[in-house]
């Protein structure tokens, strides 16, 4: 059994060396650690990266944590890394709230709702890595079925679709 120090150094490395999260799962395989002593030792590590005002933190995400920067280091790393990415149209951000609180939907449910053709705007999205296919649903042409992505978790700075604020009641 490693010692708790290398376990959380085994943690730290797993997180850095993966672009996306690392899933529950894969860590407490990986480092044959039961689901409590994982979640004691990223809880600790959450909290010692907050107390000694590191730039960087370990974000738990719906299903899997990830290692990130802090939101307040933006500008600082903006100035090394220029971020030249649109920013999502009006109908673009529409279309995908409708996703969101949705999910899963079709194209059609998606232009019904909107009023206009979509083809565009959900390619678009998929192309951003916002949303995916996530089935086909069982009527006849079989349709594609969409849903949020965990890229759209961290652009939109959300843990889970929980963290969604709640619609306003009609």
């Amino acid at each position: 059994m490693l010692m708790k120090d290398e376990l959380k150094a085994g943690i730290e490395a797993l997180l850095f060396a993966s672009p996306d999260r690392v899933s529950k799962e894969d860590l407490m395989h990986i480092l044959h650690l039961g689901e409590e002593d994982l979640d004691a030792l990223l809880a600790e590590m959450m909290a010692e990266y907050k107390e000694i005002r590191r730039g960087i933190q370990i974000i738990a995400l719906e299903d899997g944590y990830m290692l990130g920067t802090k939101a307040e280091h933006a500008a600082i790393i903006e100035a090394l890394l220029p971020q030249e990415k649109k920013r999502l149209s009006t109908a673009a951000l529409e279309t995908l709230a409708i996703i969101a609180y949705r999910q899963p939907i079709t194209r059609a449910e998606i232009e019904h709702i909107r009023g206009v053709k979509t083809d565009r705007i959900v390619n678009n999205l998929a192309q951003r890595g916002l949303i995916k296919e996530v089935g086909q649903k069982d009527k006849p042409g079989k349709p594609i079925l969409y849903g949020t992505t965990h890229e759209f978790l961290k652009v939109f700075n959300l843990n889970s679709l929980d963290d969604l604020p709640p619609l306003p009641e009609e």
